[in-house]
């Protein structure tokens, strides 16, 4: 009887014994405590404000968790000092010149610590180091940006409503309204004749290609710019001839003993000249006297009436 009873007890012993292992397996498994009993090692950094950071709350690095906030206490004159109990497998990972931010889990979820960055040729993190970290904004910040924004946006409605400014003018002002109107239309008036010109140097260019016109031979006919082009050649061959005579005469002018220079320099050749003019002039007078006196003379006066009856019939 003794033996069963015994038996018995032990049975539920055992019993009780498992289900009160299973009951803490289950226990650090659900709660993650298991990672209490890995080492830890401390690490600080000084925040301006953690932002409702607590003890407890998580520390994460590229998406691993690492770690938890041991405490956090005041530092100097208004700063946090947030100090963190951080897996010690993972400090080969971390290097001094990481930086830490507060974030949180989630859209909306419990703050945390984030840890980032660092260069490869930095050394790793040991025991009591101070992390930098990078300021965040608050909730309280945000809001009042959004504030002084909405404020500077009502302020520029008002001005846009009074007409001030070259928008607000825009708005409230038909003159310049007016205005744009009229160089739109003018843009648009510009616009259509640019077509039109353009469609005009299209005709005038299918006129081009059509046989049978002037400007199509000029441009096809080999025979036509074969003429024009030697008709070219003659007139700047002409043109040359008539530059040397004119350099020629210029020379010759410029020469008082040629000819030339004699008659435009020497006053006595020119009045030689003038006065060899005169008496051929005189002479031809005294000659067409003497051709009327022997036309009246007795001799030959018969002969000039037979001449003149010849020309009357």
């Amino acid at each position: 009887m003794n033996e069963s009873v015994n038996k018995r007890a032990i049975v539920v012993g055992i019993f009780i014994v498992l289900g009160v292992l299973f009951l803490v397996g289950g226990v650090l498994t659900i709660g993650n405590l298991h990672s209490t009993f890995q080492k830890k090692m401390n690490v600080s950094s000084v925040f301006g404000d953690v932002n409702g950071l607590a003890s407890g709350n998580n520390i994460w690095f590229s998406g691993v968790k690492i770690g938890t906030v041991k405490k956090t206490e005041f530092y100097g004159h208004s700063q946090v000092k947030v100090i963190m109990n951080i897996n010690i497998e993972s400090k080969q990972y971390i290097r001094k010149d990481a930086k830490v931010k507060v974030s949180t889990d989630g859209l909306i979820g419990n703050k945390i610590l984030v840890i980032y960055g660092g260069s490869a040729s930095a050394p790793e993190i040991e025991e009591g180091d101070t992390l930098s970290n990078e300021a965040m904004l608050s909730t309280e910040t945000i809001m009042s940006t959004f504030q002084k924004s909405n404020l500077n946006v009502l302020a520029l409605t008002k001005k846009l409503g009074a007409g001030e400014g070259t928008i607000g003018k825009l708005l409230n002002s038909d003159s310049v309204y007016n205005n744009i109107a009229a160089t739109t239309h003018s843009l648009q008036m510009a616009s259509a004749n640019a077509q039109t010109l353009i469609g005009a140097l299209g005709n005038f260019s299918a006129k081009l290609n059509k046989n049978g016109t002037l400007v199509n031979e000029l441009v096809t006919d080999t025979v036509v710019f074969n003429s024009l082009k030697a008709s070219v050649i003659k007139l700047h061959s002409i043109a040359d001839s008539a530059t040397i005579f004119v350099n020629n005469l210029k020379e010759a002018s410029a020469n008082p003993k040629s000819t030339v220079g004699i008659l435009l320099h020497d006053e006595q050749s020119g009045a030689n000249l003038k006065a060899t003019i005169g008496n051929l002039n005189s002479s031809s007078k005294k000659l067409d006297q003497d051709l009327e006196a022997l036309q009246h003379s007795f001799l030959l006066r018969k002969y000039f009436k037979k001449e003149s009856q010849k020309t009357g019939n």
